[in-house]
C-alpha cells in the first residue's frame, strides 16, 4: 500500500503539545501524528466515549497503554451483566433491565475496543502482542 503524503497546518500551541508528547513518549512527531491519525480512523463511526479514547490513547507512554490494554470492567458490571444474560435465557427481562443490558454491553464493547486499539498501538511501538496472558489484567 503506498503511502500518501500530506502537509497539515496547526496552530502553533498544537504543535507544542504535540512535540512535548513525541519528547516524552521517545518518538518522532511524524510517529506520534500517524498513530494518532490510524487510531482516529475506525472511531470516526463509534460512540464519542470511544472516538475520545482513542485520541487519547496515542499521547499514552507504554506503560499506560499496557495498563489500557489490560482493562475490564469492574467485578460488579461483569457479574450483573452475566446474571441480566442468565435471566434472559430464563425467563426474559423487563424493559428496565433490557435497557441496563445493553448499557452494559455498550460498556463491554467500548472496553474491548479501547484494549485492542491500546494492543494495536503496543505493536506499532514493537512489542510483541501475540502471547495473550500478558493482557490479562493484574490484580
Amino acid at each position: 500500500m503506498a503511502n500518501q503524503e500530506i502537509t497539515l497546518h496547526v496552530p502553533e500551541l498544537v504543535y507544542e503539545q504535540i512535540r512535548r508528547a513525541a519528547e516524552r513518549t521517545h518518538r518522532s512527531i511524524d510517529d506520534l501524528l500517524l498513530e494518532a491519525l490510524i487510531a482516529a480512523a475506525p472511531a470516526m463511526m463509534e460512540s464519542s466515549v470511544v472516538r475520545s479514547s482513542f485520541a487519547q490513547l496515542t499521547f499514552l507512554n507504554d506503560t499506560a497503554l499496557w495498563q489500557v490494554a489490560r482493562t475490564t470492567m469492574q467485578l460488579d458490571q461483569r457479574e450483573r451483566l452475566a446474571a441480566l444474560h442468565d435471566k434472559q435465557q430464563r425467563e426474559g427481562l423487563s424493559k428496565a433491565e433490557r435497557e441496563e443490558e445493553q448499557a452494559l454491553l455498550s460498556l463491554y464493547q467500548e472496553t474491548i475496543l479501547i484494549r485492542a486499539q491500546a494492543a494495536v498501538l503496543l505493536k506499532r511501538r514493537g512489542y510483541d502482542v501475540r502471547d495473550v496472558q500478558q493482557f490479562e489484567p493484574i490484580v
